[in-house]
């Protein structure tokens, strides 16, 4: 048994981990085991790992669960103490491992923990998934520490911290093993996004803490597997995100938030048809008409779930402080709104 697993997912990206894996393997030596768990690939991916990577363990999905699937899977055949999911077009570099285990160590109520993650594509700003560690306003809308909507900051050493967050990337999330498992892991009906943010608030909701470690860098090419702009990735985003909502939320604050949602969805939608954006038009109804379907099936989840007040979420609507007020950058944010 490892004491780190590093577990990429893949679904046809045979490209990626050609062109990534390597670095993975060179700098993630020591007491770490590097796992590719494939979801069902018809690309040669496996083939050509077995070809070029004989040394890389395999878990080879029968089908393509999505992300949330395919590592719940692979991760109930890893024994180690560590998890730490990577995307597969993540370049990592050097030490990017030991400066979060070693803070993990430090403090067992860390129960997930990722680093600063800056883009590939334009290195000296930060990455849209994850950026300088993720955190979520009172309706819900999720954003970063160097990433509000899709203004990205320039790194210029303001996140070189350590911090608690809401939420860990899942694109290069560490978490432990034992509280992945015990805590139920990723939801399998989200399929894709925003899994983590559910995962995390979970986990909050169990008395853990969710941190960034700005000691560790890793560089993310983003979109890997749905372009931002895919309507099949709105659908998921508004499906899951109500979702995650009726889970979590406390007691007091799940009616009426829920219900502001509905309008502001709804607003969404419209300002997508404005737009002439029909097929994104298309992905938030159908995300709602899934929502009303499952909400019996929700509702018994959250009923098997603890919800409590918990630190990190933002008290105000980020929509309005971005679109209205002209905030981009986290430090602009009130931090007496945060909820601590």
């Amino acid at each position: 048994m490892s004491k780190v697993a590093v577990v990429i997912l893949n679904y046809n990206g045979k490209s990626l981990l050609a062109k990534f894996l390597p670095g993975v393997i060179t700098h993630s030596s020591g007491d770490t085991e590097v796992i590719v768990a494939d979801n069902a690939s018809t690309d040669g991916s496996v083939e050509m790992l077995r070809e070029r990577f004989p040394e890389i363990r395999i878990i080879s999905n029968s089908t393509n669960g999505g992300f949330t699937k395919g590592y719940n899977q692979a991760l109930s055949q890893i024994k180690a103490d560590y998890y730490v999911l990577l995307n597969s077009d993540i370049e990592v570099t050097s030490g990017w491992i030991k400066p979060i285990i070693d803070l993990m160590e430090a403090d067992t109520a860390i129960a997930a923990c990722q680093p600063k993650i800056l883009s590939l594509v334009m290195p000296s700003h930060f990455e849209y998934a994850g950026a300088g560690g993720g955190f979520i306003d009172r309706f819900g809308y999720p954003f970063c520490r160097g990433r509000l909507f899709n203004h990205l900051e320039e790194d210029k050493g303001q996140y070189n911290d350590i911090f608690e967050v809401f939420w860990a990337s899942g694109a290069c999330m560490f978490v432990r093993a034992d509280a992945y498992h015990r805590y139920g892991g990723l939801d399998d009906s989200f399929f894709a996004h925003m899994e983590e943010i559910d995962f995390c608030w979970r986990l909050k909701n169990e008395g853990f803490k969710i941190m960034y470690c700005g000691e560790s860098t890793v560089y993310h090419i983003g979109g890997g597997t749905l372009p931002k702009i895919s309507a099949r990735k709105t659908y998921y985003n508004f499906r899951n995100n109500l979702s995650l909502l009726v889970k979590n939320l406390p007691r007091n604050m799940m009616a009426h938030v829920i219900v502001l949602r509905l309008f502001l969805d709804g607003a969404a939608s419209v300002k997508f048809l404005l737009e002439g954006n029909m097929s994104h038009f298309f992905a938030v109804f159908r995300a709602h008409l899934h929502f009303y379907r499952k909400l019996p099936q929700l509702l018994y989840k959250r009923n098997n779930l603890k919800q409590k007040k918990v630190t990190g979420i933002y008290r105000k609507n980020i929509a309005i402080d971005y679109f209205l007020l002209g905030k981009r950058e986290f430090k602009e944010l009130n931090t007496d709104l945060f909820d601590n």
